[in-house]
């Protein structure tokens, strides 16, 4: 706080750029308190150094909580960093999965049976969203070695990918209505909400249906099913 006031009073030289990041880096200033320091030493932030993988506790105690809703939280380039029991029941036991593969668009792109799960136009509109998402990451994390790394991946396994890519969307990531199939309860039309926490720039994402609808009762059916693979039993 004595640091703000000084800057903000005129009193002391002004430090370097290279000086305020190692100071936000020492205090663990947030991105906000961040720009607000490079604004009173007089100089222009540079970029962020890329997405943060630390899920605040808050938010993990509140995906136990949340024990008749799918939800989990992603980072800037949708790797699934938390999720709870009904999102491994919906989407993927990602447990299961090595950490590499734990990536949403990732999954999308690459394997057959993922994308398959969204019905047509949900299937063409995510995955235009999501590589316009990706992009808009890809700017703000410039030097991140991982945002890097998925974008090269990417463009190297799915040529679907590389034309949404040259495309040059930027778009950020909003709630939408899914229609997604799953192999046990069926097709269930969903309120995908996604909600940003700006300080680590990361989103919760929760599905929900109406009480009463089919989907609904789909959920309150894929509960009790959880990850158990009952098809393949039949």
């Amino acid at each position: 706080m004595d640091y703000y006031i000084r800057l903000e009073q005129g009193r002391g030289p002004r430090p370097s750029r290279q000086m305020i990041a190692a100071i936000c880096r020492a205090l663990r200033l947030s991105p906000d308190e961040a720009a607000y320091l490079h604004h009173l030493a007089g100089e222009v932030p540079g970029p962020l150094p890329g997405p943060v993988r630390d899920v605040r506790p808050g938010l993990l105690h509140l995906l136990d909580r949340l024990d008749d809703t799918p939800a989990m939280i992603c980072d800037a380039k949708y790797d699934v960093l938390a999720w709870n029991a009904m999102a491994a029941a919906l989407i993927a036991d990602f447990s299961a999965l090595p950490p590499g593969e734990r990536n949403i668009i990732w999954r999308f792109f690459t394997d057959p049976d993922v994308r398959g799960r969204h019905d047509a136009d949900g299937a063409r509109r995510f995955a235009r969203e999501s590589v316009a998402d990706l992009r808009a990451a890809a700017a703000r994390y410039p030097r991140d070695a991982g945002v890097r790394q998925l974008v090269d991946r990417l463009l190297a396994a799915s040529a679907g990918f590389g034309d949404l890519w040259a495309a040059r969307d930027v778009q950020a990531r909003r709630s939408a209505r899914k229609r997604l199939r799953h192999p046990v309860v069926g097709w269930l039309d969903l309120d995908c909400e996604a909600l940003h926490d700006p300080d680590r720039d990361q989103w919760v994402v929760l599905y929900t249906a109406p009480p009463g609808t089919p989907s609904h009762e789909a959920l309150r059916l894929l509960r009790v099913v959880g990850t158990q693979d009952l098809a393949a039993r039949g």
